[in-house]
């Protein structure tokens, strides 16, 4: 099963996505809350509803316009430094416990929809990752052999990072928090159609249609299951909650020269049997 979040008259609106078409779930199934955290917070069977929902009013998924995936996630959850390339492009060992982070949903941005350049920076850069939408309340210290039960689905992620302002200190949150920077989208898989924790999927970032990154999820070092009972022993992660997976070796600060985005580019997330992820870039609103 796939989802999506689109827009109608500025809300978002949680939908089933069937082939090129959507169906507004809850226009098909009134039960259904429009907003995807809700649903999952209400414990609505999704699947059960989507399949009522097939014979309802479709609508041209190219028609509409589309809002980050969970809109407002009670938590957006991000690991550094969580693929070997990655970690020894920048200079680093293996990390012992991941590099946590967290992501305001301020600063997210939909599929299609333009990512800003900064004002205050030229230094912006790409992140390919995958995100990890929790589906059930997951227990304080679940083990973690048991953790992919409480995975509801995947999408795309782009954790867009200001450079300079991430190493002002030695807290990242800076840098990853400028509005409309985090990419997520277009669509939610369901765990069910991929691999137990989305392993073996090739991941890329496209910069202008050159390939950037190109990586596989096999190659994260902490993988989703893992990272859920890390987190399980500190904080209760809930339905509607983001987990942000981390990034590959390719990014543009590595680079010689380093790669930074520019207005007018457009920036692609694409990770298999997951979806395509695209940003335009302009310069931040006046």
């Amino acid at each position: 099963m796939k989802l999506t979040t689109y827009l109608r008259d500025a809300a978002p609106r949680l939908a089933l996505v069937d082939g090129t078409d959507l169906i507004d779930l809850n226009d098909a199934q009134p039960q259904v809350p429009s907003d995807l955290r809700l649903a999952l917070k209400a414990g609505v069977d999704l699947a059960a509803a989507a399949r009522a929902a097939l014979s309802g009013k479709r609508v041209a998924l190219a028609s509409v316009k589309l809002a980050p995936l969970v809109p407002e996630p009670g938590k957006i959850v991000c690991l550094g430094l969580n693929y070997f390339d990655h970690a020894k492009e920048g200079g680093r060992e293996k990390p012992d416990y991941p590099w946590f982070f967290f992501r305001a949903a301020s600063s997210q941005v939909a599929h299609g929809e333009a990512a800003w350049l900064p004002q205050v920076s030229t230094k912006f850069d790409y992140e390919a990752e995958l995100a990890v939408v929790i589906g059930k309340k997951v227990p304080r210290h679940t083990r973690e052999a048991d953790t992919l039960q409480y995975v509801f689905g995947y999408s795309c992620y782009n954790d867009m990072s200001v450079r300079d302002y991430q190493k002002r200190t030695p807290q990242w949150t800076i840098g990853k928090n400028f509005d409309r920077t985090g990419g997520f989208g277009p669509v939610l898989v369901t765990a069910d159609e991929l691999p137990a924790g989305a392993v073996g999927l090739k991941i890329q970032s496209r910069l202008n249609g050159r390939v950037m990154q190109d990586a596989n999820t096999s190659d994260m070092i902490f993988s989703v299951a893992e990272t859920i009972a890390l987190l399980a022993d500190v904080l209760t992660l809930e339905p509607g909650d983001v987990l942000v997976m981390g990034t590959p070796a390719g990014v543009g600060q590595a680079r010689t020269p380093p790669v930074w985005m520019q207005a007018g580019d457009t920036i692609e997330i694409d990770i298999e049997r997951v979806g395509l992820l695209s940003n335009p870039i302009v310069n931040e609103a006046q």
